[in-house]
């Protein structure tokens, strides 16, 4: 298992953006295909985007493609998401998660071995 630690979150008006950030410990970072969830309250966890180990495969929920965008630095063990075009239904508790053997993509929150303790976003209107 990996360390993870969210960090980026916070409140910002509909329109504007905020980046995510997810920092790994230890030296099998590239070894994970990493995710972003978020939790909605009351509700489970959903996938928002996933990154191959390489980064040359990425897949996202419906409802942010063309607004979020994932990315991954495996020389600094960290895993990014930036968010724009945000709107109040993208409200919710943002966590990353590290998946090793889950496949190239994983979308299931069981595929995911280790799981950062989330970061809150709110975007008022």
């Amino acid at each position: 298992q990996v360390l993870l630690v969210e960090s980026g979150g916070g409140l910002v008006q509909a329109g504007g953006s905020l980046r995510l950030s997810c920092a790994a410990s230890g030296r099998t970072f590239s070894s994970y295909s990493m995710g972003w969830f978020r939790q909605f309250p009351g509700k489970d966890r959903e996938s928002v985007a996933v990154i191959s180990k390489t980064g040359g495969s990425r897949s996202y929920t419906d409802s942010v493609k063309g607004r979020f965008t994932i990315s991954r630095d495996n020389a600094n063990n960290t895993v990014y998401l930036q968010m724009n075009s945000l709107n109040p239904e993208d409200t919710a508790t943002y966590s990353c998660a590290a998946s090793r053997g889950g496949g190239l993509l994983p979308r299931r929150p069981g595929d995911y071995d280790s799981w950062g303790q989330g970061t809150q976003v709110t975007v008022s209107s």
